[in-house]
C-alpha cells in the first residue's frame, strides 16, 4: 500500500487544486451581469430566435465534423509507421502504400460527393 501513497497523495491534491479553482472563482470572480454576458455566443454574430422545439439544424455541420474525425485518426496511423519505418522494410512500405491509397479513395469520394464544399 506504500507504494500507492504518493500517487494517492497526488490524486487528491489535483482534486483539492480543481475543487478550490472552481470555488475561488465564484468568490473572486467579477459579479457583473448584464443581457448581453447572460446571451448565448454564436461567433460574435447576434443570436436568432429559435423555435420553441429548438427547430431544425443542418446536418452539414456533423458529416463535416466526422469527416474531420475520421481523416484525423487515418492520419495518427501514420505516426507508428514513421517511428519504425526501419524495422518493418518493405512489407512496412507495402501496408503503408496500401493503407494511403485507401484514404486517397476515401478523400476522392468525399470530395467528389461534395462534402468538402462549405456552403
Amino acid at each position: 500500500m506504500e507504494l500507492y501513497t504518493p500517487v494517492l497523495f497526488l490524486a487528491a491534491l489535483a482534486a483539492l487544486f480543481a475543487v478550490g479553482s472552481v470555488a475561488m472563482s465564484a468568490f473572486i470572480g467579477p459579479k457583473r451581469y448584464n443581457r448581453a454576458r447572460l446571451d448565448s455566443y454564436e461567433c460574435g454574430i447576434e443570436p436568432t430566435p429559435q423555435p420553441v422545439g429548438g427547430g431544425r439544424f443542418p446536418v452539414k455541420y456533423y458529416i463535416t465534423a466526422m469527416l474531420f474525425i475520421v481523416f484525423d485518426i487515418e492520419i495518427i496511423f501514420l505516426y507508428p509507421w514513421a517511428v519504425h519505418f526501419d524495422a518493418m522494410k518493405f512489407f512496412g512500405l507495402i501496408e503503408m502504400v496500401l493503407f494511403i491509397g485507401t484514404v486517397f479513395v476515401a478523400y476522392a469520394y468525399v470530395w467528389r460527393r461534395g462534402g468538402l464544399e462549405w456552403d
